[in-house]
């Protein structure tokens, strides 16, 4: 048998660009390298805030993501992910840019999941914020139009404490903004069939939120699983 060469890293395929924030990162979260039975390569984008992100569209930092992506594959990485549904923006720029898959956005879920659920049954969108989630964001994920959307926005602790970039986090009212935000998207919309969460930092909740509805949840946690598992599939 003869060992290839060709990288500085093996047996981490997935390459995860980080954005630059110290909010806290619980096991569940992307950011917490407890959180995948596989190993991961990690990125930080500077001065990629949450705020910059989500809020200000990301404006001004593509050719840092682009920069660091690449860094990422000459690593070792096989393919590239993201912690912010928000950079679906730069899904296609990202994949031309490093010729590897590229998954930006737990957006790209919905789409395959309305294609599993019952006739007259959808999926739905949970994000962070509403006010800033248009439809630049989920066209470039291919989202349905007409999609369900509920968010946290609003409540008292998920919003606030991870787009503020806070150095602390209330766990237990962080849980309830994602569950009760949950239940009002599935009550104002009876034909929701699925759940998609846009936040990466809404994993950790994703089994509250299915016990609450009833309903699959679907996570960048499933979403990089399966990503995985194409890139570095078992051996049997």
């Amino acid at each position: 048998m003869i060992a290839r060469g060709g990288k500085s890293i093996y047996g981490a395929s997935v390459g995860i660009l980080m954005l630059d924030a110290q909010f806290p990162r619980i096991p569940g979260d992307m950011g917490n390298a407890l959180t995948w039975p596989f190993p991961v390569l990690y990125r930080i984008v500077r001065d990629a805030s949450p705020d910059r992100v989500v809020r200000q569209r990301a404006e001004g930092m593509l050719d840092a993501f682009i920069d660091a992506a690449r860094e990422l594959v000459k690593d070792g990485a096989d393919g590239i992910t993201t912690n912010c549904g928000f950079l679906s923006l730069f899904q296609r720029e990202l994949t031309d840019a490093v010729q590897v898959p590229v998954a930006t956005s737990s957006l790209m879920q919905v789409e395959m999941v309305n294609r599993m659920l019952p006739a007259k049954k959808r999926a739905g969108i949970l994000t962070i914020t509403a006010s800033t989630l248009t439809q630049d964001h989920l066209h470039a994920a291919h989202v349905p139009p007409g999609t369900p959307i509920g968010t946290t926005e609003g409540g008292q602790e998920f919003t606030r404490a991870i787009l503020g970039n806070e150095m602390a986090l209330d766990i237990d009212k962080a849980r309830t903004d994602n569950i009760e935000a949950a239940l009002a998207l599935k009550s104002n919309h009876p034909e929701l069939g699925a759940i998609v969460l846009e936040c990466t930092n809404m994993c950790p909740y994703a089994v509250d939120i299915q016990q609450a509805t009833g309903l699959p949840v679907f996570s960048m946690v499933t979403f990089v699983s399966w990503f995985q598992a194409g890139l570095a599939p078992a051996a049997y």
